[in-house]
């Protein structure tokens, strides 16, 4: 997942099969498939992660409204944590 392109080819956007979703890069545990949802952007999209420290997340800066998210286990870059922007009210999508 971590190396998707914005214009196309993601191959996990619309693919909804049971399943756990982990860092490409070392394998660590970080979605699973009941916690993904439809979303207009070219990434899947998720509310919640399968372990507290599935991810680390640090400010993004010049956006409030986004964290940086990376793996929990090897710092591998995953990408966005976008506040109240999931599903339902006060809901954030990964």
């Amino acid at each position: 997942m971590s190396f998707c392109s914005f214009f196309g080819g993601e191959v996990f956007q619309n693919h909804f099969e049971p399943g756990i979703y982990v860092c490409a890069k070392c394998g660590y545990e970080l979605f699973s498939s009941r916690s993904k949802y439809a979303h207009s952007s070219p990434w899947p999209a998720f509310t919640e992660t399968i372990h507290a420290d599935s991810v680390a997340k640090r400010p993004e800066h010049n956006r409030p409204e986004a964290l940086k998210v990376s793996c929990g286990k090897c710092g591998n870059g995953l990408g966005h944590e976008f506040l109240n922007d999931g599903p339902k009210p006060g809901q954030s999508r990964f």
